[in-house]
């Protein structure tokens, strides 16, 4: 068998399962909140920026605009938002913390630390390289031309 194939040798497995791992690893932190990963994202967007677009919403967290839909909808049943039209532009709709969601973001502050003492055996210096590593990859994929 080509070294090639073996499963052992692939990148893109290893960020497969790690992907998983950490999908896990927040499940538990975010059960306060009764969010999942995908809607903490979107939740971290938004206190950064409160009343953006959903458009503006999809580039900052990378979300595609059909999962989007769904966590908007679920956020807003659960209270943390609101999905309102545009005052200048009535086909743009905006996305909104309600008073619920700018609370728990004094909960969610919580998340980061929490996380960073599960990754025992890695120092916040390699969380940071690794971190930047991890950009210079996708870097790579975004510049990538299709051939």
């Amino acid at each position: 068998m080509s070294e090639l194939l073996k499963l052992e040798n692939q990148l893109c497995h290893r960020f497969y399962t790690l992907s998983n791992a950490f999908t896990r690893a927040y499940r538990p932190l975010l059960k306060a909140l009764d969010i999942t990963y995908p809607q903490y994202v979107t939740l971290m967007a938004l206190w950064e920026s409160d009343n953006i677009t959903i458009a503006e919403l999809i580039e900052k967290t990378a979300i595609d605009g059909g999962a989007m839909s769904l966590i908007l909808k679920k956020l807003e049943t659960k209270g943390f938002l609101n999905v309102i039209k545009d005052n200048t532009d009535k086909r743009v709709k905006r996305v909104t913390l309600t008073t619920l969601g700018h609370e728990k973001k004094a909960v969610a502050e919580q998340v980061p630390a929490q996380m960073l003492c599960k990754l025992k055996g890695m120092t916040l210096e390699e969380s940071v390289k690794l971190r930047d590593l991890l950009d210079k990859l996708e870097g790579c994929f975004s510049h990538t031309s299709a051939h």
